[in-house]
């Protein structure tokens, strides 16, 4: 287990502490770097959403937040052209995550538990959350181009959880694959759970087939983020979308633990980010233009470069380890993340910034490539 610094294993910790493996977090440096390790988005919020934030700073903050968080229901149903009863909000994605696999998924302790599936390369908070709830699950293996193969998931299961696009690898899978996955594990009752957190810089989303006329699919979970293409990774809100049965199950674990989870000021700037389509869309438009440079430059230094259809990208030196090129950018004042996993430790996650700072990593890449020659 991880220790905070300073800290011991206490005799009073139950065996649930004392068996945790915790996600570790992206490092927030405290010196001075380009920082491209967090898949945070390189442009800032709108005014309008500082405003609305600003406006909520007021005399009610003496006052409980809407617990229900009815505003921004309302914008997330808007904007994806959803009932607001089909729209649940958490203290970001990952809150949302870990009580839908509280939710959906049955604990070890039910002797007809299955194994839920998820890829054994994806988003590692998965294994973390199943292993807080005592789930049981098995770790699919990508294929050889670091897809996800949909036939590995069409299987008899405890359910499905798959990142769209995946994570790190940045591959998205075809929203017909996923929804023959789902048709497959719904005449088995069980729920096929899509983090689509990096959806809005990719063609593939499942969320427009969530209320399909012909055919029922209430065996969907989306969830998304403001954190990445809405520029409000500090704000920490997150919803999902899905059945009225579904939101009602997160609602009731939700309160079983603290029904105000998002403050007033956060409701507030989520509102307004969710209804400030025009602005999100145009810069999103100009991070995917930097991906797809920025890649192509790296493949002409001999660079290997995952297809992604996210704000990131995932690349291999053609000479360096994963580690030793992640140091190396490091001291050039670039800070990447790089996974300890032993069949992507030679690769490095890079998140999208700016244009200038893409450049100057682009040049510090050219310059190691010739040094190394």
């Amino acid at each position: 287990m991880i220790l905070s610094m300073g800290s011991t294993k206490s005799r009073f910790w139950n065996s649930r502490v004392n068996n945790l493996a915790p996600y570790i977090p992206g490092e927030q440096p405290k010196e001075q770097l380009i920082k491209l390790n967090t898949n945070e988005n390189p442009y800032p919020p709108p005014p309008d959403v500082l405003h609305a934030m600003s406006r909520a700073l007021n005399e009610k903050l003496r006052l409980y937040p809407d617990p229900c968080c009815t505003e921004v229901r309302e914008a997330v149903a808007r904007r994806y052209s959803v009932e607001e009863n089909q729209v649940f909000i958490g203290n970001g994605s990952d809150e949302v995550l870990a009580f839908a696999f509280g939710a959906f998924f049955e604990s070890a302790e039910n002797s007809n538990a299955r194994p839920i599936l998820f890829p054994e390369i994806s988003y590692s908070f998965y294994p973390v959350f199943a292993k807080l709830w005592n789930l049981p699950y098995t770790a699919i293996p990508l294929g050889r181009e670091w897809e996800i193969k949909p036939e590995d998931y069409v299987i008899n299961a405890g359910g499905v959880v798959l990142a769209n696009p995946n994570a790190p690898t940045g591959i998205s899978i075809k929203a017909r694959d996923i929804l023959d996955i789902a048709d497959f594990h719904l005449a088995h009752n069980k729920l096929v759970l899509v983090d689509e957190a990096y959806a809005d810089f990719s063609d593939d989303t499942i969320l427009p087939y969530i209320n399909d006329p012909l055919v029922s699919r209430d065996n969907i979970l989306v969830v998304r983020t403001l954190s990445k293409s809405y520029s409000l990774a500090g704000l920490r809100v997150g919803f999902a979308i899905g059945s009225g049965a579904l939101i009602t199950a997160l609602e009731s674990l939700r309160d079983s633990f603290n029904s105000y989870t998002i403050d007033r000021v956060a409701q507030a700037g989520a509102a307004a980010a969710l209804s400030n389509t025009a602005y999100y869309a145009e810069i999103t438009k100009k991070i995917i233009a930097t991906r797809e440079r920025i890649s192509k430059e790296l493949l002409k230094l001999h660079f290997t470069v995952l297809p992604s259809s996210a704000n990131f990208i995932f690349i291999k030196h053609p000479v360096m380890s994963g580690e030793d090129f992640f140091l190396g950018l490091r001291k050039n004042g670039i800070l990447v993340r790089h996974f300890k996993h032993d069949k992507i430790v030679d690769f490095v996650r890079v998140t999208i910034g700016t244009d200038k700072d893409m450049d100057i990593f682009l040049e510090i890449c050219s310059a190691g490539i010739k040094s190394a020659q």
